[in-house]
């Protein structure tokens, strides 16, 4: 009997490595912006770090938003995504600046309302993105395809920074009306790109099917996606691997902030490239070596080495600590993919609705850098405690890599 060809996924998968960069560029642009959003709105850091909240605080709504993927498909989420992103970014940009001459506590309201919308909208993305590039080839190479998906999102985390530093808001007044010019024309390109999609073609996998393809035989499934303990267990990994990620680019301007002789060497906006570069040329690397080593010990080496480099700013001083924090993201890079992959594992059918519970673990995003901005407020706490407290990150991430992401599973 002839073997069926495969199926050539080239296009899907270019679509969905362009939707990746577009998910960090956001994300990343977001975070870039408190420091300014700080200084323009009279901000305390936990008020600062309420940008996060409002953005990744959306990824709450992740199950449901899951659960509507699993009835729709890939595609329409994909572009109802694409446009609930554009639509934010416009009511972003309206909305502020209807609302200039005002309290700025009442157009900080709006920015973060906005910001919302948009983020509701990476939800989207960020569900069909993840699982769809999953399925889009054989299960073996899936890790691989994530991770290369994710360099290309590092790559837009790396040039954000850049942009919004020496672009955006450079020789701009530190004020409530310089906020919202950057957003406008993200949110037309967004909803230009959501019109160009409407009329592409993208295959609609049955991911059900395509495992009885790959595995030559039928296999038995639960009734339902909550019945897989790997599953929940992957979600709090990407909870507490958010707090890892940004535990770093967040607390550093207040470690900046509390060590004066670093204003010498810049301003933390200055270093953030290197940290979100170290990402993306850890992700290129994790790229090319996971077709060598298991995705389980490539990610325990990463957790170990990052939090070797945080452990290292604790003991170093001056510009040096800074360096060791910012090493920390070449170990930080491979760390989404891999930990999304374990979650996902012999799922078949219920790929679509994991996805959505694996991404709710992103409200880490929203709760865990305000809690770290609440310490740095603490006079008798500061800024070294709340960096301390990424050491129980790195700790519950390892262990999900090496015991929880193996409960129930079969053994190969």
């Amino acid at each position: 009997m002839q073997k069926k060809q495969a199926p050539n996924y080239t296009f899907a998968l270019i679509v969905m490595f362009a939707v990746m960069f577009l998910i960090g560029f956001i994300t990343t642009m977001n975070n870039s912006m408190i420091e300014f959003c700080k200084e323009a709105f009279g901000l305390k850091d936990s008020q600062g770090q309420l940008v996060n909240t409002a953005f990744y605080g959306a990824y709450a709504l992740s199950i449901p938003l899951g659960m509507m993927m699993n009835k729709i498909g890939y595609k329409k989420t994909l572009l109802l995504g694409l446009a609930v992103v554009g639509i934010g970014f416009v009511i972003n940009y309206f909305g502020i600046s209807s609302l200039l001459g005002m309290e700025t506590s009442v157009i900080y309201s709006v920015f973060l309302g906005s910001m919302f919308i948009v983020a509701l909208g990476i939800v989207m993305l960020q569900l069909v993105a993840n699982p769809y590039v999953m399925v889009l080839g054989s299960p073996e190479k899936g890790a691989f395809r994530m991770t290369l998906s994710n360099a290309l999102n590092s790559a837009a985390t790396t040039v954000a920074p850049v942009f919004i530093t020496y672009v955006i808001i450079a020789g701009k007044a530190k004020t409530p009306d310089a906020v919202p010019g950057p957003y406008l024309g993200l949110g037309i390109f967004t909803l230009i790109l959501c019109v160009v999609l409407f009329f592409m073609k993208l295959p609609n996998i049955n991911e059900e099917q395509q495992a009885e393809e790959e595995g030559g035989e039928r296999k038995e499934y639960k009734s339902s996606v909550f019945s897989y303990a790997h599953v929940w267990f992957g979600m709090l990994g990407i909870f507490f691997y958010l707090g890892i990620e940004l535990g770093v680019p967040s607390m550093l301007p207040a470690y900046f902030k509390s060590n004066p002789e670093l204003a010498a060497y810049g301003t933390a906006t200055d270093f953030l490239p290197y940290y979100w570069g170290g990402m993306m040329v850890g992700r290129f690397v994790g790229a090319a070596i996971l077709n060598k080593f298991k995705p389980r010990r490539i990610l325990s080496i990463c957790l170990c080495c990052g939090a070797l480099c945080v452990a290292a700013s604790f003991f170093l001083t001056g510009i040096a600590s800074v360096w060791a924090m910012l090493a920390a993201g070449l170990f930080h890079s491979v760390m989404w993919p891999l930990v999304f992959n374990l979650g996902l594992q012999e799922l078949g059918p219920h790929t679509k609705k994991a996805s959505g519970i694996i991404n709710l673990g992103v409200v880490g995003g929203a709760t865990l850098p305000l809690l770290m901005g609440w310490i740095v407020d603490n006079p008798a706490l500061g800024v070294g405690y709340a960096v301390a407290m990424m050491f129980i990150y790195y700790v519950y991430v390892f262990w999900f890599c090496n015991f929880g992401s193996k409960i129930g599973l079969s053994k190969k």
